[in-house]
């Protein structure tokens, strides 16, 4: 069982004790991602999450990389649409000096003009490398495409132009502005002592809170966006309206991807691929935001097949909001998903990011128990009413990148 601890200034703090291990993951979460940004400060979110790692006044870059390595222990960060998380995993000899670590960085990061340059340039390296992708670039037009007018239309790590007007002095600021005590959540599992816990509360409790930024609502709308870029295949994401991740009926969600193609098995699979020949991969994922979300089909193809195929993806989904699935398929989906919860929380830093991530965005940390009766609940009649709910057609968009025809061939496929 996990332990919640609220401090006076709202930052919470949520520790597990797993028995019979050796190591203890320490993760900081920050409700601010790059949908907290206005259009000028895209990018912010993301540049902060670098910065971190740049240097502290008593530490460089180098000493926080050797200190860590020297201990034998990870540390990492990454930055979503909904949030940041800074995390650490060490052995529990050394969790006090992964605790020090992560709370220095948090706490007295430089942003230093030099180190902001040269992070700059990184981040810009990082951005070419996500658009020589042809699968991130996709699902990054994609979300441009169907949440376009709100801020989770906009790339995680930002543009060119907003990055070069970002300084040091103007990170630290927004930093400040939006590292709110009642924002941060810290999570604690694995091997620990109660003075690692002492530790952590007086760490955050100094901090002052303020007023939180407001952040926009997003919404869903059908589009189609294309993109010629000279590769091979072409990549192609249709998707639907979704849900949010807060939406008890995610649980059926999740069911209803992983029979549609969410594996080997999947409908999606066996049809298109097994049956058909017509692409090499092809999967069904779901994209969950605080107040939206979609649910997608990633397949990629030659420009000969891909008629066929979305004719055929077509095809299969429409029986399947039909008629619904086998029993065979929900029992197998289930299993599937009961297993991957369990055995992924035999990893403390699973269990670390369970904890985070529940209490962050949902305000609420369900155990496997809760979890596993929630898959439990699900029917056979609840994946159909929501298949039929989810797949209309008259609201599915599509991104393709590659040697790909015009917006007008694939509305024609879809509308």
């Amino acid at each position: 069982m996990f332990e919640k601890i609220t401090l006076p200034n709202g930052v919470r703090i949520l520790t597990e004790p797993v028995p019979y291990v050796r190591s203890a993951a320490l993760g900081i979460w920050v409700g601010t991602g790059s949908r907290h940004e206005t259009a000028g400060e895209n990018g912010a979110a993301h540049f902060i999450e670098h910065m971190l790692f740049k240097g502290t006044k008593t530490r460089s870059a180098g000493d926080l990389a050797g200190e860590m390595d020297a201990i034998g222990g990870q540390v990492n960060a990454y930055t979503t649409k909904e949030c940041t998380c800074f995390y650490g995993r060490v052995l529990d000899t050394h969790l006090p000096q992964c605790t020090d670590i992560l709370c220095d960085m948090f706490f007295h990061s430089r942003f230093d003009e030099g180190d902001v340059a040269v992070e700059r340039g990184v981040i810009l390296e990082e951005i070419g490398m996500y658009e020589d992708n042809p699968e991130d670039l996709c699902a990054e037009r994609l979300a441009s495409a169907v949440f376009r007018g709100t801020p989770l239309a906009r790339p995680i790590l930002g543009r060119r132009s907003t990055l070069e007007k970002m300084n040091g002095d103007w990170l630290r600021r927004y930093m400040q502005e939006h590292y709110q005590p009642e924002r941060i959540v810290v999570a604690l599992a694995g091997s620990y002592r109660p003075a690692d816990v002492e530790e952590l509360k007086g760490r955050f409790s100094g901090l002052i809170p303020g007023a939180v930024p407001v952040g926009k609502s997003a919404r869903y709308t059908p589009a189609v966006t294309v993109k010629k870029k000279a590769i091979e295949q072409n990549h192609l994401t249709l998707a639907f309206p979704g849900l949010s991740f807060s939406d008890e009926g995610r649980f059926t969600l999740q069911l209803l991807s992983s029979i549609l193609g969410g594996g080997m098995s999947s409908r999606l699979f066996q049809q298109v691929r097994e049956k058909m020949g017509l692409c090499y991969a092809i999967c069904s994922y779901g994209t969950c935001h605080e107040d939206v979300g979609y649910i997608g089909v990633y397949t990629a193809l030659s420009r000969e097949t891909e008629g066929q195929a979305l004719e055929t993806i077509r095809g299969v989904i429409e029986e399947f909001a039909d008629r619904g699935p086998t029993q065979a398929e929900l029992d197998r989906a289930r299993e599937q998903s009961k297993a991957n919860v369990l055995m992924g929380l035999e990893s403390t830093q699973a269990r670390m990011s369970s904890l985070g991530r529940g209490e962050l965005l949902l305000g609420k940390v369900l155990d496997e128990d809760q979890v596993i009766a929630r898959y439990d609940a699900v029917t056979r009649q609840d994946v159909r009413a929501m298949a039929q709910r989810l797949f209309d057609f008259r609201q599915s968009s599509l991104s393709a990148v590659g040697r790909v025809g015009g917006a007008e061939e694939y509305q024609a496929l879809l509308w």
